[in-house]
């Protein structure tokens, strides 16, 4: 699965990601990461103290990774709507949900302030980053006056959240297609 050129410590985190998103925290053992990653027990202790170390730099890593893709959209040239809607309609794997959003629903990340970090962080990051997008339609006139780049910002996150929410339960990614369309109308002008 893993090309030989990647170290020990990255096939372990790359597995650990995977079975994150796939599996949850409680669900992800060290087994499972330990088979997947192709690496044995001592591998991964001389790497990590242990499963909740490997699964924070998992977390970590996940987290740049989406903000990295986010900023990727809402960095394009454009108004603030082709902006947030190069955001929102992005290629996403809808049916497997959020790598970080999936983690807020986990019991055991979300008591953990080491491996909560990241989830919380990374929605911080977003509404802030989304916020910024809207002022800036705002003040060009490219949105609505009276919209709220704060409230607005967490809107389209929920949106996003909520839209891996409703296609996960229908089995089909049309509610979340249905969702992004909703808030793209929402925030046109014209």
């Amino acid at each position: 699965m893993y090309s030989r050129l990647m170290s020990t410590q990255d096939r372990l985190i790359e597995s650990t990601q995977e079975l994150l998103w796939e599996r949850g925290y409680v669900g992800t053992s060290p087994r499972a990461i330990q088979e997947r990653a192709g690496a044995g027990q001592g591998s991964m202790y001389h790497h990590f103290a242990g499963k909740p170390d490997l699964a924070a730099v998992a977390l970590a890593r996940s987290a740049e990774q989406l903000r990295a893709l986010a900023e990727e959209r809402l960095a394009t040239p454009g108004t603030a709507y082709d902006r947030i809607a190069a955001y929102l309609e992005r290629e996403r794997e809808v049916l497997r949900g959020c790598r970080i959003g999936r983690m807020a629903q986990d019991p055991e990340v979300v008591a953990d302030p080491r491996l909560r970090a990241p989830v919380e962080e990374t929605f911080s990051w977003l509404r802030g980053r989304i916020a910024e997008v809207i002022a800036e339609g705002v003040a060009a006139g490219d949105l609505a006056p009276a919209t709220d780049p704060d409230d607005t910002a967490a809107a389209i996150v929920a949106v996003v959240q909520g839209g891996y929410v409703l296609a996960r339960a229908a089995d089909d990614p049309e509610p979340f297609h249905q969702a992004v369309r909703g808030a793209l109308a929402l925030l046109h002008t014209d």
